[in-house]
């Protein structure tokens, strides 16, 4: 099962990607800032989850 920071990770990542892109169309710096801020957010958190995931697969089979 996928963690939840993996699936919130991603998420944050496609908001951030929208924001920049409309950022670039519309030539707002700030709002293409944010965007490229969200994106690495999301991928720190996906990151983490991650991390999660193989932490608890490798319990998973020294346990089982």
């Amino acid at each position: 099962m996928a963690d939840k920071d993996r699936i919130q990770g991603s998420a944050e990542q496609a908001k951030g990607a929208v924001k920049e892109g409309a950022g670039k169309l519309t030539g707002d710096q700030k709002m293409q800032a944010e965007g490229k801020a969200d994106k690495a957010a999301g991928k720190v958190q996906n990151a983490a989850g991650s991390a999660k995931d193989a932490a608890r697969d490798a319990l998973g089979k020294h346990r089982g």
